[in-house]
């Protein structure tokens, strides 16, 4: 179908056509300058939102549970969540490029604010699980709509010193999620853990709407429906398949799962045939031939791999291997929200100096080393022994998603720069989800053995993997193209 829309390029609170005298130049600046600020609060907010939703329910769930029944729900309750995210991330990058940011951000926020305000109505574990997927629909539109009006508006140091700050809203919101779900549960109710998105998004779209402008022509597409429908069943079954708990059955996959798996591939498949012959694909596959995007891809891929097994396996350690507290563990995997944006701060700056591959593969290395002080882990290591591991991992990711994303950005024009950052954070995300996966069958394979100490030889077995896979990481970055040949001059 061809639909008229308007393509989009991006003007921030004034026009260059007053710009002819100091004065009238510096009320431009003032004004540009106060555009971006409240944009990047405006950016911030919906991140956080986004972000502490993955983590706020947490501590709230066995009183929800309580109170709606259908405690067998626990799990999807979470799953869903990150399930529909991750499904429809790229197809927001997509309507970011044909749409203009602003609309799909707007749409996106919109849709999780209906599914938080959703979920505090909610009368039955049924009805969380469905109104979860809803946040979640929207979520997938936040992370890579705002990585890409960040790569329109912001110069490329600019970014570099934003991407660190956007990282750190991750790190915070996995640390206040769970104690801001316990204050609603123990001091007001439950439901508003979900209710308190709504005023403080609101003030997001506010900002948006008043700030960000985009200056549109008008074009005709054609909408790639089929694609977009294919991607999202075959992804969706897919990780479905291994967020049903595929990895408790170790390394041999139960029947159905094999049989959904084949589904998925099957469908994948008649997706790549559409892209190939439409003309406006969803996912445009010859973006995928040029070497920078292909091996940030795969990279990305492998690093997510990584961050899920630290953050997923090393609590776990801390409590049940070596004896410690819940608190201690918190506070051990803590140095990691401060590792990440302050690599990203200084990476960026590195970026302008020696390019973004030689940040690409420093961090690439930084992960090996981490990887390598968790393999040597033992039951009898010193305590400060993770919190110093995992802030080099921090370190790690800092320097390498920050030069990539960036790197990314800046090799594709406009119009292809929403699908290229929706791409690569869908990546990310595929790695969590298979690496969880993956790691979770090494580790019920010691488990099944039954001898005491199998959970420890477990854990340092997934630690081994997760170091193989650094190593590979860190090969793969030296494939990464020299420099990130731009598209487009900076603005």
């Amino acid at each position: 179908m061809d639909t008229s829309f308007f393509a989009s390029t991006v003007h921030i609170g004034a026009t260059a056509d007053v710009r002819k005298d100091r004065s009238v130049k510096a009320d431009v600046s003032g004004t540009i300058n106060h555009s971006k600020r409240n944009i990047t609060f405006a950016l911030l907010v919906a991140t956080f939102l986004t972000a502490i939703d993955t983590t706020v329910i947490s501590t709230a769930m066995p009183v929800i549970a309580r109170e709606l029944g259908g405690s067998e729900l626990i799990s999807w309750i979470f799953s869903i969540y990150l399930l529909t995210t991750a499904v429809t991330t790229p197809i927001y990058g997509k309507m970011a490029d044909l749409f203009g940011r602003k609309r799909v951000f707007i749409f996106g926020t919109t849709v999780f604010l209906a599914g938080s305000f959703l979920c505090g109505l909610s009368g039955s574990m049924t009805q969380l699980l469905i109104f979860r997927g809803i946040q979640g629909l929207g979520a997938g539109a936040v992370q890579p709509i705002t990585l890409t009006i960040i790569g329109d508006v912001f110069s490329q140091e600019e970014r570099a010193r934003l991407m660190g700050l956007f990282s750190a809203m991750w790190g915070v919101a996995g640390i206040v999620g769970p104690l801001v779900g316990g204050f609603f549960v123990d001091f007001v109710s439950w439901e508003w853990i979900f209710y308190i998105n709504i005023p403080v998004g609101l003030v997001s779209l506010i900002l948006i709407y008043r700030f960000f402008h985009e200056a549109l022509t008008p074009r005709q597409v054609h909408i790639d429906y089929a694609g977009a429908v294919l991607f999202m069943l075959s992804i969706g079954i897919f990780l479905y398949t291994l967020l049903e708990g595929g990895e408790q059955s170790g390394f041999v996959p139960e029947p159905r799962s094999l049989a959904l798996l084949g589904g998925s591939l099957l469908l994948f498949l008649l997706f790549l045939l559409v892209e190939r012959r439409t003309s406006e694909p969803m996912l445009p596959i010859q973006l995928f031939r040029r070497p920078l995007l292909a091996v940030s891809q795969i990279v990305s891929l492998i690093q997510g791999a990584i961050l899920i097994g630290s953050t997923a396996y090393l609590p776990i350690w801390l409590q049940d291997v070596q004896g410690y507290s819940a608190t201690f563990a918190g506070l051990a995997v803590l140095p990691m929200s401060l590792g990440w944006p302050l690599a990203a701060s200084f990476g960026g700056k590195l970026m302008l100096k020696s390019g973004y591959k030689r940040v690409a593969i420093l961090g690439a290395a930084a992960l090996v080393l981490a990887s390598w002080f968790l393999a040597l882990l033992t039951p009898a290591s010193p305590a400060w022994a993770v919190p110093v591991t995992v802030f080099v991992l921090g370190v790690g990711f800092g320097l390498s998603v920050t030069s990539i994303t960036i790197a990314v950005q800046s090799s594709v024009a406009w119009q292809e720069r929403g699908i290229v950052t929706g791409t690569l954070q869908f990546t990310r995300t595929i790695g969590q989800t298979v690496g969880v996966a993956l790691l979770g069958a090494v580790l019920n394979w010691y488990l099944a053995k039954g001898d005491g100490g199998g959970l420890a030889a477990g854990l340092m077995a997934v630690f081994a993997v997760m170091l193989g896979a650094a190593l590979l990481s860190f090969a793969l970055a030296w494939f990464l193209p020299r420099q990130a040949q731009r598209a487009e001059s900076e603005g």
